[in-house]
C-alpha cells in the first residue's frame, strides 16, 4: 500500500495543491494535524485538499480542535476523508489509529492539547500492528526543538513500544520536519508540509 503523509500545512495552499497532485499515486493519504494556524484557515485548507479522491485519514493538530476539523471536512464535502482522534480505521486490510492534539500540554492557552495521561488512556484502544497517526512525536524521537529540548510525548513513545506499529507519522515540532527514527521495528517520521511517501 502506498501512503502519502504530511503534517503542519498551517494554511499553505500551495503545499496543499502539490499534495492533491501527488495524491493520484497514493492508496491512502494521511494528514497529521495543523491544517490551520491558531484556529484560523482550517476550512480553507481542508477545502483545498478536498479534491483528493484517495481515502484520507486526518487527525487534528494543536492549531485546530477535533470539532473544527470535522466541521471543515463536512463543509468541504470531502467524502473520502475520515477524522480520527482516539479511534481507528481499516483500509484494504490495513489498520490505522489516529490521535491528534499537542501532547504533552503546550505553553499556549489557545492550543488544543492533551496531557500524557489522557493520551495514554486513548492510545490503549490502538490495535497492535496498526499504523499510528499522531500530531505529536514520541519523546526522544523526531522531537528536538531549536533549543535542543526533547518535546515529544512519553505516552506515544510507550504506545509504540507496546503496540509495535509498522509506521508512525507525526509533525508538530517544526525543527524536526523530515527527521526519521526507529523504536524497535517501528519506523517514525516527522513529516512537515512537503510530505513523504511510504509503503506499508
Amino acid at each position: 500500500m502506498k501512503v502519502l503523509a504530511f503534517s503542519d500545512l498551517h494554511r499553505d495552499l500551495a503545499a496543499a495543491a502539490d499534495l492533491v497532485e501527488r495524491s493520484t499515486e497514493a492508496d491512502v493519504v494521511i494528514g497529521a494535524g495543523d491544517f490551520g494556524s491558531v484556529h484560523e484557515g482550517v476550512a480553507e485548507t481542508i477545502a483545498a485538499l478536498a479534491p483528493i479522491a484517495a481515502p484520507a485519514l486526518l487527525v487534528p493538530g494543536n492549531n485546530e480542535t477535533e470539532e473544527e476539523l470535522r466541521a471543515a471536512v463536512a463543509d468541504a464535502g470531502w467524502e473520502a476523508a475520515t477524522v480520527l482522534h482516539g479511534e481507528g480505521a481499516e483500509i484494504d486490510g490495513v489498520s490505522f489509529f489516529g490521535l491528534g492534539a499537542g501532547i504533552p500540554v503546550t505553553p499556549w492557552d489557545w492550543s488544543f492539547d492533551l496531557t500524557d495521561e489522557a493520551a495514554q488512556a486513548r492510545l490503549e484502544a490502538c490495535p497492535e500492528g496498526a499504523v499510528l497517526i499522531v500530531h505529536s512525536p514520541p519523546e526522544g524521537h523526531c522531537d528536538r526543538s531549536s533549543a535542543g529540548d526533547h518535546l515529544g510525548s512519553t505516552a506515544i513513545r510507550d504506545a509504540i513500544t507496546a503496540k509495535c506499529p509498522p509506521l508512525v507519522v507525526c509533525g508538530h515540532i517544526h525543527e524536526a520536519w523530515g527527521e526519521r527514527s526507529q523504536i524497535g521495528e517501528s519506523r517514525i517520521a516527522n513529516l512537515g508540509p512537503g510530505g513523504a511517501e511510504f509503503e506499508v
